[in-house]
């Protein structure tokens, strides 16, 4: 069992930047898919970017230009660094992680933007 937790959501303004970070409690062997995905009241999940073992990344094209995904194998840490920060981008975000069938979900990451 992997427990991802999260940190480093928040409230920052329009225009800002914001990064979250997702511990993994175990190191990850093997073949595995990390990301991030976001949700709003009354909306699907949606995922919006990926990181997988061999270090390719893809992005939602919502989010390319503004949001990066990188990892720290040593750490066992993804982080999501967040700029130009819009009031849509406002949601709750959860770091996800798939290991075979598994699927993992950190506890979820409220950001808000607002002047």
């Amino acid at each position: 069992q992997v427990h991802l937790v999260e940190s480093g959501g928040g409230l920052v303004q329009p225009g800002g930047s914001l990064r979250l970070s997702c511990a993994a409690s175990t190191i990850i062997y093997g073949t595995y898919i990390m990301g991030w995905y976001r949700q709003a009241p009354g909306k699907e999940r949606e995922r919006v970017l990926t990181i997988v073992t061999g270090g390719d990344t893809t992005y939602a094209d919502s989010v390319k230009g503004q949001y990066t995904i990188s990892r720290d194998k040593a750490k066992n840490t993804v982080d999501l660094q967040m700029n130009n920060l819009k009031h849509e981008d406002t949601d709750i975000y959860y770091c996800w992680l798939k290991k075979g069938q598994q699927n993992y979900w950190g506890q979820g990451n409220p950001v808000t933007v607002s002047s």
